[in-house]
């Protein structure tokens, strides 16, 4: 059997395989990726370095960068599902080390948050849905052209203010916010959905195994939160004042965008929220939410038929 390095000899000296071999190389030196890191780095960079680093150079060419070749996370076509090629200088030497991608980033990170908070799970209709299903008769115009402003203009780091969606039962609050959240993430958006009757549950739930604070963390730093179902919950002064109040304060100071669906509009919700469940009356803590409700997101009324 002949020795590889002599059958490469023998290749190199073909006319045919030297012409392949320059053209494909050709082609990697003109690929825009290729292109700017050796822009980026042309004061280390020697014609040395480009030709020992060429299968590094074509092995980063031949691959999905920023997602631009996979229609999703489960269609990836790199050799690593989900983590695409960058290129560096090691010791040297041109190299390729591959990175999570932003979809992967956004995978990992609901998949964390899903076994952290149980609340996050909502029913299948929401999470699969969409404005093209979503009937936008008179009653729901305003609210789907608010949201589609929200989506076009949403820059990561931008102080812009969610939406506070609400209405009678039944009128398509909470399928509004499925509906954004999944064209956020088609954008590579992270956000979060809770529905918080439960959630408030779960928080008291919490205190036992030592989660409380890992949870609320969680809610106050993601990057866009989605709360359903605000004032469904039987209020208690502990949800309203030391887990509401602390996540919505953080979220407020930061401009991080938040959104809400109720059944009852502003001055509905600071009545519900100054009775607690032992018929205290507290209207100074119910107004210190309901000015970071407001500071949060813009009231929108949802209107229409029930259509459950």
């Amino acid at each position: 059997m002949e020795r590889i390095n002599k059958t490469l000899q023998r290749l190199s000296g073909n006319e045919n395989f030297q012409k392949r071999f320059e053209e494909q190389r050709q082609e990697v030196l003109q690929n825009p990726g290729v292109r700017a890191f050796l822009m980026e780095h042309q004061d280390e960079v020697t014609h040395d370095m480009i030709n020992k680093g060429m299968i590094k150079l074509f092995e980063f060419t031949k691959q999905s960068i920023g997602c631009n070749k996979c229609p999703s996370l489960d269609g990836c076509v790199n050799m690593m599902k989900g983590y695409h090629p960058e290129l560096v200088i090691n010791r040297g030497s041109i190299d390729v080390v591959y990175k999570r991608c932003q979809r992967k980033v956004i995978a990992d990170e609901k998949r964390k948050n899903e076994q952290l908070i149980k609340s996050l799970y909502v029913p299948r209709d929401i999470l699969e849905a969409s404005f093209e299903d979503f009937e936008g008769d008179s009653g729901r115009l305003d609210a789907v052209d608010k949201a589609a402003t929200f989506l076009m203009n949403y820059e990561k780091g931008k102080k812009q203010k969610g939406l506070y969606f609400y209405g009678k039962f039944g009128v398509g609050k909470s399928y509004l916010l499925g509906a954004i959240a999944n064209e956020l993430a088609k954008k590579q958006i992270s956000s979060m959905i809770v529905y918080v009757p439960e959630l408030l549950r779960e928080m008291k739930g919490s205190i036992a195994d030592s989660t409380l604070n890992e949870k609320i963390e969680a809610l106050k730093k993601e990057p866009i939160l989605m709360m359903d179902d605000i004032g469904a919950e039987a209020v208690s002064s502990w949800t309203r004042d030391e887990v509401l109040g602390p996540i919505l304060q953080f979220r407020m100071l930061e401009s991080l965008p938040t959104f809400f669906t109720s059944n009852f509009d502003f001055a509905g919700l600071e009545h519900h929220l100054t009775y607690s469940q032992r018929g205290e009356e507290e209207k100074m803590k119910a107004r210190r939410i309901m000015e970071r409700i407001r500071s949060l997101s813009e009231p929108v009324l949802v209107d229409g038929p029930n259509r459950r």
